[in-house]
This record gives C-alpha cells, structure tokens and sequence, in this order.
C-alpha cells in the first residue's frame, strides 16, 4: 500500500513538471506588431537571434501597420512596435492612459518611393505640386485621367495605388505632400501588404502608386520608379540621395519603440543588444539603408539608459535628419 502511495505521488510530482515546462517556455516570447515597413528588417532581425539563441526564445513579428501596431503597443499586448514614423500625440495619450512608457529608437533610412506601371512612356519625373494635385481630398472624383495633372499627359485613366490609413508610411506620405496626416483621397486602392500594390502597379497602365524604396528594389522589375522635383531639380531615390537628404521631402528615419517595463525582461533586453549590433549588416541584406554604427551605439546607449519617450513631440516631422533625433532629450 505504502508503495502504491509513493508511486503515485511520484506520478503527480511528473505530471507536474510536465505542466510547468511549457508555460516556463511561453514566458519566452517576445511579442512585435506593426510597420509593413519596418517587418523586414527586424524580421531579420528576429531570424538570426533566434537562431544564435537556438530557439530558446521565440520572437514572434507581426504586420497590422504603423498606427495598428502602436494600438496594441500602448494597450500592454506587445513589447515592441515597428513604426515607419514617429509616435502620434493620440498614440502618446492612450500609451499615458494605459501607463505605457516607451524608449524610440531609429533603425534605418528609408525612402518612399513613388511609383508607375513599366509601360508608361510618358512620365519622366513629378513635382511635389503634381502629387498634391492627384492626392489631396479635394482631387476625389476629380483628377481621374492623366492629363488632368499636366495637359502634355495622356487622355488615359489615372488608378492609384498606396498605404493604408492604418500605416505610417500613409501618414508620412499624405503630411509630405498634401501638408496634413492622413489627409488624401478616399477613392484609391490601398492596401497594408505591400505586395498586393505591388502586383496592382505591374497590371496596370495607368497605375501611380507610392510604398517604402526597399520593396521597389525587390520588385524593380516590375515597376518603374518616378524622380521627385521638390523645387531644386527631379532626384530619383537611392541609398546616397536618401541618406544624403536630397531625395525630399520623402525620406525619413524608421523606428522601433520597446516597451520600457520589457526591458526588463531579460529576453526583451538580449534581442534589443542583438537588434543594434547587427542592424547594420541585416537592414543592408534586406535593402534597407543603414544608419551610421554610432547612431546605432547611441540607440543602445538610449535604451541602456531608458531615455523615455520621444524627440518628435508627437509630429512627425518632415524632412528630419538622423541628427536631429539625438540633438533633444526624449520627452514623455
């Protein structure tokens, strides 16, 4: 009887440890959401650290967008955002709400590149002025046919392509040219997955579209890249005009934002060290362009520190400079 007692114990102690082992391994998740844009990189990212940790921490990455991805965030359901632009005042008020503190730190250059189907012969460049025309609210329903933005244009259908309201590359673009987030019109094929802009371009003769330079050089095949003109001559997008400034106003910084109670969940803190001393040679591997190594040390520096909150004050700023990002304090 004595034996039966003990083995059953021993059965539960078993069973026990069966149970437990599984939630020990759950606590090990590092959760991502947001930025279409941003994806590539710290899926990268994600990828290599995974493996130097030898699946001991699961990261998972997630793509609901800029402003999808700062929903959750500063709801508490994940420890680190992708954002192709700064965090917004109303995002920066439901983070305070919800008692979400957060350490910005940028991870490459990215430019927005605008776009038209391979076929088109008639477009050699546009102005900023031109963009405003086809994408401001004003435009829906109006500026449907190629030669209503210049008369030396074709009589033909004008289809556009772009963002989604929910992405921060949208919110850059529309404050660029037409002068406010999210300001644009409605009547337009948009889309979070880059991709499906992408095959919508390439079918299309009378397709314009804009989306981050990296999937136009995955995709340059297929697509036909447009030089902007913002007053001091058409430059087309490349890692020097982007990371030179002179490819404006559409280049810009790109981020990652960490919960900053995760930093000190020692997982959250490891993949943060591996994502800035390998973020130069991963975001060139996925076509991004590179910050230089000691913005990237001073990222670490940032988030070591945890310096909370943001440079931006909430807008995001147009035609900023890596520099600018470390000139100020962040501020909650």
């Amino acid at each position: 009887m004595f034996k039966k007692v003990i083995m059953g114990l021993i059965a539960l102690m078993v069973m026990s440890m069966a149970f437990t082992v599984p939630s020990m391994a759950e606590d090990k998740i590092i959760k991502i959401d947001g930025s279409s844009t941003v994806y590539p990189v710290t899926e990268a990212v994600a990828e290599e650290f995974q493996k130097a940790k030898k699946g001991s921490i699961k990261v998972t990455v997630g793509i609901s967008g800029t402003g999808g991805g700062f929903k959750k965030f500063c709801r508490g359901e994940t420890d680190i955002s992708d954002a192709s632009r700064p965090i917004l005042n109303k995002e920066m008020d439901l983070c305070k709400q919800n008692g979400i503190e957060y350490i910005e730190i940028p991870v490459a250059y990215d430019g927005i590149a605008v776009m038209i189907n391979p076929k088109n012969t008639w477009v050699k460049s546009m102005t900023v002025a031109d963009l405003k025309k086809i994408w401001e609210p004003a435009a829906q329903g109006k500026i449907t046919k190629w030669n209503q933005v210049r008369p030396e244009w074709p009589d033909k259908k004008l289809n556009l392509y772009g963002a989604g309201a929910d992405s921060g590359t949208f919110d850059y673009f529309t404050e660029a040219i037409t002068g406010k987030s999210k300001s644009s019109r409605g009547d337009f094929t948009a889309s979070e997955d880059d991709n499906v802009l992408v095959q919508g371009i390439s079918g299309d003769l009378g397709a314009l579209g804009f989306f981050g330079l990296a999937y136009y050089e995955e995709n340059r095949d297929k697509l036909k890249i447009v030089p902007i003109d913002d007053g001091k001559g058409p430059v087309t997008p490349s890692e020097k005009t982007v990371k030179g400034g002179t490819y404006q106003p559409l280049s810009r910084p790109i981020f990652i934002y960490v919960n900053a109670k995760s930093e000190d969940k020692p997982e959250v803190k490891e993949f943060v060290e591996f994502y800035m001393k390998h973020a130069a040679k991963l975001v060139k591997q996925v076509k991004y362009i590179a910050l230089p190594d000691g913005i990237y040390k001073k990222g670490l520096d940032r988030f070591h520190k945890k310096d909370k909150g943001t440079v931006f004050h909430g807008e995001a700023k147009i035609g900023a400079t890596i520099e600018d990002l470390f000139k100020s304090k962040p501020k909650m």
